[in-house]
């Protein structure tokens, strides 16, 4: 091949392995590989599973070998979160409080992986209990951005931001409650998908925020993301929370383009926020104004109730002391202190503050509701800034003020992806973000490969001979 496999986009693995250039244990040994040469400086993995990943891979080439493809993932190497479950590794949640947890059961997203002929490589890293902030210290430190090593990348899913951008595996798993897809996402240069609120099980995925949780993809490209959430998509009987209607097909028009759809520019609250940075302002607009020249009409809109979505956000912490409870009452050292004054704070979130809370959750619906029946989605900049130096970034803060762009849409549990838009003068990836309607990730799908094509910068990588620390 022409292309290192580690430098292919899922779907290049994908293809290379059905005209016979590869074999699944061929690209699962190169990552193996550049896992072992790079990763002990961008800590994007917590546990390697590299035995049983040659297992499945060896199993893989067998069935393709025997005429059997169980669809475009089939022997195709990919990572998760670790706090998504797969039976027999440990899962750590990124804390001390689950350091020697083992799950003796797969989630249900991990099933569906398997199930779709996937190899598994290991559990990545993330923030605490996805809600901690970044750590630099053992046993579980906080990944580096691969663009420059001495920033962060996000979170919580900071492990695979990295691993899909370095090229540590071919595609990856994360969670998002706030943001922790979609911010990884943005700050390494990929694509990071935010599902609708009950596509996708979180049966067997340490919860966060049960009325916020989402788990979706993180890939190099868009149609990397449409496959992978089409293959976890779907109802779960043990988690009533998902919609028993059949998954809408992920990739049925993403390649309509975007002529004659109408996208509302949520301009007062994102593109004119002063807190938004510059660079990150002008891509985002040039993005726009890329989708407007390919026929998309867009048009100003607003929600007022936008401007309360944080402290909304932040009562939803009374979710996040109830699952930790009884252990952070026996155990409050174990857990980092970004994290103990997280849990504090939603210990004093009282039954007023969450009802109060929920009215005005239902009225920011509402507006949107109203919103999405005149435009078929929302875009508006992907984040506040570019990635910050590690040392940086404030562990005192509980919500980031960039949270505002991401936090709004786990409230209303709508789709939501970034797609790269760009790159700052200090080399630095920026990014666009797209919401659609409940169970319209096809739409949304389709404008962001609409806006990919026209582009290059979902073919850009970072250079591993930046990746030292001096």
């Amino acid at each position: 091949m022409s292309v290192p496999v580690c430098d292919l986009d899922l779907r290049g693995v994908c293809e290379a392995m059905n005209r016979g250039e590869l074999t699944s244990v061929q690209a699962t040994e190169a990552y193996l590989q550049r896992i072992e040469r790079h990763d002990r400086v961008l800590r994007a993995y917590i546990t390697v599973m590299a035995d049983e990943a040659l297992a499945s891979a060896k199993a893989a080439d067998v069935e393709r070998a025997q005429g059997q493809r169980r669809g475009p993932l089939h022997g195709v190497p990919v990572a998760l979160k670790d706090l998504i479950a797969v039976a027999g590794v440990r899962m750590t949640a990124g804390s001390r409080v689950l350091a020697d947890h083992v799950p003796a059961r797969d989630a249900f997203v991990t099933e569906r992986l398997r199930g779709a002929g996937a190899v598994l490589l290991g559990k990545l890293a993330m923030h605490e209990f996805a809600f901690g902030r970044p750590a630099t210290d053992e046993p579980f430190p906080t990944g580096r951005n691969p663009w420059d090593v001495r920033r962060e990348p996000a979170g919580s899913s900071s492990g695979s931001g990295v691993a899909v951008a370095a090229g540590l595996c071919a595609g990856a798993l994360g969670s998002d409650t706030g943001g922790s897809i979609r911010g990884p996402a943005a700050r390494c240069g990929i694509v990071g998908l935010k599902p609708t609120y009950g596509l996708v099980s979180r049966r067997g995925v340490v919860p966060m925020d049960w009325s916020l949780d989402h788990v979706g993809p993180m890939t190099r490209t868009v149609w990397d993301s449409a496959v992978l959430l089409q293959a976890i998509a779907g109802h779960d009987p043990e988690d009533a929370s998902t919609r028993a209607a059949p998954a809408p097909g992920m990739t049925s028009v993403l390649e309509a383009g975007v002529r004659g759809l109408r996208l509302g520019v949520l301009r007062r609250y994102y593109v004119d926020w002063p807190g938004l940075d510059g660079e990150v302002r002008e891509a985002a607009l040039e993005a726009m104004a890329e989708l407007q020249r390919q026929g998309a009409a867009l048009e100003d809109v607003d929600a007022p109730t936008l401007d309360l979505a944080p402290s909304i956000w932040a009562t939803f912490l009374a979710e996040m002391y109830e699952y930790h409870r009884e252990t952070f009452r026996a155990r409050p050292h174990d857990y980092r202190e970004p994290t103990r004054v997280r849990l504090m704070m939603g210990a004093l979130v009282t039954a007023a503050d969450l009802l109060r809370a929920q009215r005005l959750r239902a009225r920011l619906a509402r507006e949107v509701r109203g919103l999405l029946e005149r435009v078929d989605a929302l875009v508006f900049p992907g984040h506040a800034a570019p990635a910050q130096r590690i040392e940086e970034v404030s562990t005192r803060e509980v919500m980031a003020p960039g949270a505002r762009y991401t936090s709004p849409w786990n409230l209303l549990g709508l789709p939501a992806i970034v797609v790269p838009c760009g790159f700052s003068r200090d080399g630095l990836p920026l990014a666009l973000q797209i919401v659609g309607r409940p169970f319209d990730e096809p739409t949304v799908l389709r404008i962001a490969r609409a806006y990919e094509r026209a582009t290059d910068w979902h073919r850009r990588r970072p250079d591993p001979a930046g990746w030292r620390l001096s």
